[in-house]
């Protein structure tokens, strides 16, 4: 009797419970779905050409409306060869702005502040890779003759502070080229092999530099400036035993180095169009290590440039950054990473000249936007060293506005970045192709051209 009593009660109680747990209707949530719009047919034929074995991730999208309008695997995770040197020019631009620059400095011991003798005198770079050894105001040569005008006269011996950058840290490298704190361009043709060969030819320079403007320079070793640990100043007590404030008096032989001489480059946009036209691999990679924050490392740089994308709210699924030129195969992008890139490039600029109140697109279309500007601009003829850079003899006699990025590795070939379409619509678009390394890649070339041409016309 009891069991069943208790089988007769069982469900009810049940009930009561489930009922207590069930959740609270909730309002009807409304889920719009929308497909990727593919390939139009003009595209298709213009990938008709592609060899097999290619993989394409493939995307083009209005960057007035924001409408997508050809997709294909855009989020297809692949190499993008040298096409990576647009993160690290959009990253320099968040760092640097269009109106900043980079430094160099001289500076001599506080307690020889003023003194026309000197017993160390200590180059310090900030990464600046437009510095030269003679040529106009950004050089070893400026700086010199900076420090004569100020009364320097003799110095016992040369140093340079290396801090800026740990070159051990860069050895990774495929570019195989020290990174340091202190580079010139006069090394371009035959670079350093060491950080320090790099330290002892950039302090042999600023040697020749300091002799020729009249300083007197005693040794011609080239040290390496010590690290600057700022003083603590003692505790101090009152006669009830109550703490003070610390002496705001620092000793003298404790104070930083005090510059006597100081110069800096020219604005951006000319070092970031000198290296996106030519897709020139040694100074994208000095422009990466201009990032790195203390103490100095590839890791540090690469997170500035990951924070540049996320800042810039890049869709970052399936990217990688191993380097600043697209010279490892570690590297991967997406064509949606890169349209988005470009598209908040177009769409937040970076003003060439005068800011005016204007909308993003009078800004590309009177070539003000500084991104945009610094790149390639296709057949527009001459070598790539021209506004023309790598698409200078490409896309000749279309008449299209493109200007973009090229890549190229063996058996990778990319190309992404703007065309004004005939309609007067400006477009942003990425091909990343990968295929076997003995892929031909002037005929990925030629389909990437024909599919820009047929996005241009028909849109």
């Amino acid at each position: 009797m009891r069991r069943v009593l208790a089988l007769l009660l069982l469900p009810p109680a049940l009930g009561a419970l489930s009922r207590a747990q069930a959740p609270p209707p909730s309002t009807p949530v409304h889920v719009t779905l929308t497909r990727s719009p593919g390939l139009s047919a003009d595209v298709r034929r213009a990938l008709s050409d592609m060899p097999p074995g290619v993989r394409l991730g493939l995307l083009v999208r209005d960057l007035e409306t924001g409408e997508v309008l050809e997709a294909r695997e855009d989020t297809l995770s692949l190499i993008p060869a040298s096409t990576v040197k647009l993160v690290t020019a959009a990253a320099v631009l968040l760092d640097r702005g269009d109106a900043g620059w980079w430094s160099t400095e001289l500076t001599v011991l506080a307690a020889e502040q003023g003194r026309a003798r000197v017993s160390h005198l200590t180059l310090r770079g900030g990464g600046d890779p437009t510095l030269s050894a003679s040529d106009g105001p950004n050089s070893l040569r400026a700086l010199a003759r900076q420090a004569y005008a100020r009364g320097l006269r003799e110095v016992g011996a040369v140093r340079l502070d290396e801090r800026r950058l740990n070159a051990a840290a860069w050895n990774d490298l495929v570019l195989g080229v020290p990174m340091t704190a202190v580079g010139l361009t006069d090394w371009y043709a035959s670079p350093p092999t060491s950080a320090a060969q790099a330290r002892a030819w950039a302090g042999a320079a600023l040697i020749r530099e300091l002799r020729r403007a009249g300083v007197r320079v005693r040794s011609d070793a080239v040290g390496t400036a010590p690290r600057y640990v700022p003083p603590v100043p003692p505790l101090r007590r009152d006669k009830r035993g109550r703490f003070l404030p610390p002496d705001p008096l620092i000793p003298v032989a404790q104070r930083p180095e005090q510059a006597v001489a100081s110069v800096r480059s020219a604005r951006p946009f000319r070092t970031l169009a000198n290296v996106l036209r030519p897709s020139d691999n040694l100074r994208s990679e000095e422009l990466l290590a201009s990032l790195a924050s203390p103490p100095g490392t590839l890791t540090r740089a690469l997170g500035r440039e990951w924070a540049a994308l996320w800042q810039l709210g890049v869709d970052t699924s399936g990217v990688e950054l191993a380097d600043g030129s697209g010279l490892s195969r570690d590297n991967r992008l997406t064509a949606r990473a890169l349209v988005d890139l470009l598209d908040r490039m177009y769409d937040v600029p970076y003003v060439r000249g005068e800011a005016r109140a204007e909308v993003p697109g009078q800004t590309y279309r009177a070539r003000r936007n500084a991104f945009a500007e610094a790149l390639p601009q296709a057949g527009v003829g001459g070598d790539k060293a021209g506004r023309g850079g790598t698409l200078a003899l490409r896309m000749q006699g279309t008449g299209l506005d493109v200007r973009a990025k090229t890549g190229t590795l063996p058996g990778v070939s990319a190309l992404a970045g703007y065309v004004t379409a005939e309609s007067g619509r400006v477009l942003g678009f990425a091909l990343l192709m990968n295929g076997p390394r003995e892929t031909p890649i002037l005929t990925l070339r030629a389909v990437q051209d024909e599919v820009v041409e047929a996005v241009a016309g028909r849109y």
